[in-house]
């Protein structure tokens, strides 16, 4: 899934993915677990791309899809104005399937009925399969029962012509349907949720042996058409690259500087908001394991002298925003003018910073410029990851060769140590933080549990306590920890550390750590739709 130029529902170009490969195109009604359909169809090896529903049209008609899934949504199709799937894709005769809100606007404008007012069915059900089905194939056999995920309050009451049913669930008569000649497919739960444990082969059927798609969208075959994507791009002018310290700049620059060598430079901005140790292990792997041309920028002083005395998460990040482009304008400048900014903006970060469907998600990814950049600069954009998410990220690293002890680090968000210091920021908390995260991370490489956990960091809180140390009174910080598992950073849920752990990790940190009197385990998971986590 793409968004080959600057918004994520452009039309193909000859040199884009989208124009070398099969493809299934997702048509977005406001899910919350949209991109969850597309990294399953992504893990089959098959390209895909996400649109709303009012660019829907359009978008068939430019990548002249294989196949068409239409997603979950908040709507009822039974309300008057609720979303509809362009006619245009039941009249191409291509398979399409539906999920749960697509499932009941594609009954309901093939010919059938869709009612509220039934009983509502949230949360886990168990389908009862009722026929033979290609979809089921190999997964499902008839008789049996399945568990799924469901999220709905409205249901089908009466099937389309040339419909018939496959499964049902106490709730959900309708539970799948399908017209097997027409290769049209309806399921009233989702199946690209974990908490659908079969969801992900349902899936696989659909996209290889229902639609036929061959799985030809590898990484290896990524890395070759994307660098001549950048070369075409680019030509012989110069680049100047962002490195933020995490995975997705640094990746991006390794792949930018393959494709054009030295006409690449990259600026390491140091906004005094950085990990313990970041800025001599980027340096280094990028100057002397690389050998890619790299201006380390010292900005701390002008980072923390304008966010002194800031307090909104908001205002933090527009702030880092803005004064990361004001560095970046002003090294361009010393380099001799470079005409391209490449960043590295991933898929995720592409499509929750437009607002499909009117929703509040523009506003989440502020800290990406993945609406553009100000006139004044006078560049265009090079963003060669925008098509992938973070595990194809570091899938794609290991392919270029970047170790993996720093392509399996864990996501560090761009705003840094900033907002996971609430409240205003000063020297002080963040020397503190910086101790105890290392501290933290330190304790979670020692039990051998780093690889298995996503991604692990320390907050400092806003808040003293009182304590005692010794036999005196304190009154310092909180600490604030934080773990949790993923396969994709969509969802995810707390890392069970064992009492253990916790104990000792926390006895490290106060002990070593001056300003701490207390640590905390935060057991908060991330739920589906939840857009980040920090």
């Amino acid at each position: 899934m793409t968004a080959p130029s600057n918004t994520p529902t452009a039309a193909a170009t000859d040199t884009s993915v989208a124009a070398l490969h099969d493809k299934i195109l997702i048509v977005d009604f406001g899910s919350q677990v949209t991109q969850l359909i597309a990294r399953r169809v992504r893990e089959d090896g098959v390209y895909c791309e996400i649109v709303p529903f009012q660019k829907a049209e359009a978008a068939f008609r430019q990548m002249n899809p294989k196949a068409v899934i239409l997603s979950g949504g908040p709507e009822s199709v039974h309300e008057e104005g609720s979303p509809r799937a362009p006619q245009l894709i039941f009249d191409s005769g291509v398979p399409v399937m539906g999920i749960c809100y697509g499932q009941m606007t594609m009954a309901a404008q093939l010919g059938g009925t869709v009612e509220g007012g039934h009983h509502r069915e949230f949360g886990r059900a168990d389908v009862e399969v009722k026929t033979n089905s290609l979809l089921f194939d190999g997964v499902w056999q008839t008789g049996e029962q399945h568990q799924v995920w469901m999220s709905h309050g409205d249901r089908i009451t009466q099937m389309p012509p040339g419909f018939s049913v496959a499964g049902v669930s106490p709730n959900a008569p309708f539970a799948v349907i399908q017209d097997e000649k027409r290769k049209y497919y309806g399921l009233m739960f989702h199946p690209e949720v974990v908490h659908t444990p079969d969801g992900a082969k349902l899936i696989r059927n659909f996209v290889r042996n229902i639609a036929g798609l061959g799985g030809d969208w590898t990484m290896h075959a990524f890395r070759e058409e994307e660098i001549k994507k950048i070369r075409a791009q680019v030509g012989s002018r110069k680049v100047i690259c962002g490195l933020s310290g995490g995975v997705d700049s640094a990746v991006a620059a390794v792949l930018i500087h393959e494709a054009i060598g030295d006409q690449l430079t990259c600026v390491f901005v140091d906004h005094g908001l950085l990990r313990l140790n970041e800025a001599e292990t980027v340096v280094d792997l990028f100057r002397h394991h690389y050998n890619i041309p790299l201006v380390h920028v010292d900005a701390s002083k002008l980072f923390l002298g304008e966010l002194a005395g800031v307090t909104d998460p908001e205002a933090k990040r527009k702030t880092i925003g803005r004064l990361f482009i004001d560095v970046f304008e002003a090294e361009a400048k010393k380099i001799g003018g470079a005409d391209f900014l490449a960043q590295g903006t991933l898929y995720p970060d592409v499509i929750e910073s437009v607002s499909f469907t009117g929703g509040p998600s523009v506003t989440i990814k502020s800290h990406h410029n993945v609406g553009g950049l100000p006139a004044r600069m006078n560049m265009k954009l090079v963003e060669p990851l925008r098509e992938l998410f973070k595990d194809e990220v570091r899938v794609l690293g290991r392919e270029l060769g970047l170790p993996d002890v720093f392509v399996g680090r864990h996501p560090f968000p761009g705003p840094g140590l900033a907002i996971r210091c609430p409240g205003e920021i000063t020297t002080d908390k963040l020397d503190i933080l910086r101790k105890a995260d290392a501290i933290y991370i330190d304790e979670i490489r020692k039990a051998g549990l780093y690889d298995t956990i996503w991604q692990a960091f320390a907050v400092l809180l806003p808040v003293k306590t009182v304590g005692v140390m010794g036999d005196g009174r304190t009154y310092d910080y909180v600490v604030g920890l934080r773990a949790v598992t993923s396969t994709d950073g969509m969802t995810a849920d707390f890392y069970p550390f064992d009492m253990k752990f916790l104990g000792n990790t926390a006895t490290r940190i106060i002990n070593e750590v001056k300003g701490v009197n207390r640590v905390v385990y935060d057991v908060t998971s991330k739920p589906p739709g939840t857009i980040e986590w920090e």
